[in-house]
């Protein structure tokens, strides 16, 4: 993408004064928004335009949130940031699940949503790594049949590519250019999302286990990513 165009922007949102508002924004700040209140036909939107990145409520007409971000994950690789309602970790946590990048509790403050739609985008378009250790040339990190290409944002299985949505490929990278070195929950939340861990998040821990079940380590017994008891995660380089 140019540097010089726009990132587009797809607001799924059924309150059309919510929408407008969140719309009128981000357009401010130089993104090419538009609005779409149906959940079935942003399922289609979603997939036909490819925009660089959706905001998404739960709550629609048509089909609900959760089923249109499980429906279009495989055909779309762009970043997913959710609404959700204020305190109902339950949303939050199946969001996650479901392949949603990020989330945000709603009523959210405008500077909040761009500051988190910012830091999406450029973690989804960026080809350097998350202030890892490894040099600028070495990209491509190798564990047995597990391989890890930073510039190309891909991961492969005994030849087979991994379906890893942004985030998760952001954690797998930040883990694996860090293997070897345990990372506490708060390294890596201020890392990949840059705030403070509030100590009740659980989105980390969401993340790490589908990333075990897609790079075949066992989620009973993991040997690759391990859980370090009350210090965080270790990248295991020889399994």
């Amino acid at each position: 993408m140019s540097t010089n165009e726009p990132q587009s922007i797809l607001i799924v949102e059924d309150d059309e004064r919510l929408a407008t508002l969140t719309q009128e924004y981000l357009q401010k700040n130089g993104f090419t928004v538009g609005v779409e209140p149906d959940g079935r036909n942003a399922i289609s939107r979603i997939i036909n335009e490819q925009p660089s990145l959706v905001i998404l409520d739960l709550m629609l007409p048509g089909v609900d949130g959760f089923t249109v971000c499980r429906t279009v994950r495989n055909e779309y690789n762009g970043p997913i940031l959710m609404l959700t309602a204020r305190s109902d970790d339950v949303d939050q946590i199946l969001g996650l699940e479901i392949g949603a990048d990020d989330y945000v509790s709603k009523p959210a403050k405008p500077r909040v949503l761009l500051a988190r739609v910012q830091s999406l985008l450029r973690r989804s378009t960026m080809d350097v790594d998350l202030s890892a250790p490894v040099s600028e040339v070495e990209q491509t990190l190798t564990f047995g049949p597990l391989v890890v290409h930073n510039s190309r944002r891909e991961a492969w299985l005994e030849g087979n590519e991994v379906e890893l949505t942004s985030a998760e490929f952001d954690l797998l990278w930040l883990l694996a250019s860090n293997a070897g070195r345990i990372l506490s929950r708060e390294e890596i939340f201020s890392e990949l999302r840059g705030i403070k861990y509030d100590g009740q998040d659980r989105s980390v821990d969401v993340r790490i286990s589908r990333i075990r079940s897609k790079i075949g380590d066992d989620p009973i017994h993991p040997r690759r990513i391990k859980t370090i008891r009350s210090k965080g995660y270790l990248f295991v380089k020889e399994v």
